[in-house]
């Protein structure tokens, strides 16, 4: 059941939008009744942010490639995907929301989001790859900041140019240097 109803909530809201969302609706298309959804999920916006938390987790993976540079990077490409669908629309609409969605379901989405992202720092820290004391959930919000600037403000295109350059641009900040590159080479005495 919980499938079923949680798939036909993000099938309604990416066709109807969050204002038309109807829990009749959902019931009817995951085939279960109405109070069962209540009885589940209390309300409108408890079961909204089930299903989004959801299917972003479907959509946008915690990737494990080994390397920190293409973990973020994959993590880039799959928010930026999800941003130009109807489901990133339909999940900005949502966030924007003041009367709808309270500052607790917004934590409960973004803790979860950030915490199950910040596997990524766990794994580089233990590969030697980032330095230690980074605040990784500050981190996710640079990297994933600039995808949301433009998608709401400047409408300037996410590309992969992009992509890889905000990921450099944190990884310079957050990195551990090689050591090549961070201790000068000693100079002979004379």
């Amino acid at each position: 059941m919980r499938t079923s109803v949680l798939e036909a909530t993000v099938d309604v809201l990416c066709e109807s939008g969050v204002d038309k969302l109807s829990i009749r609706e959902i019931a009817e298309r995951a085939e279960v009744h109405e109070s069962s959804i209540y009885r589940r999920w209390g309300n409108k916006a408890n079961l909204v942010v089930d299903a989004l938390l959801s299917r972003t987790r479907l959509e946008v993976p915690t990737p494990d490639t080994g390397s920190l540079r293409e973990d973020l990077l994959t993590t880039l490409r799959s928010i930026a995907a999800v941003l130009d669908s109807a489901l990133g629309e339909n999940l900005v609409r949502v966030a924007l929301r003041q009367d709808t969605f309270s500052d607790q379901d917004r934590a409960r989405f973004w803790n979860n989001r950030f915490t199950r992202a910040s596997a990524i720092f766990d794994r580089a820290e233990e590969r030697g790859d980032l330095r230690s004391g980074v605040d990784r959930f500050l981190t996710i919000e640079t990297l994933i900041g600039p995808l949301y600037l433009r998608m709401l403000l400047t409408r300037e295109p996410l590309n992969e140019g992009v992509l890889e350059t905000i990921v450099d641009l944190v990884l310079a900040g957050i990195a551990v240097e090689p050591p090549s590159a961070s201790q000068p080479t000693p100079r002979a005495s004379k």
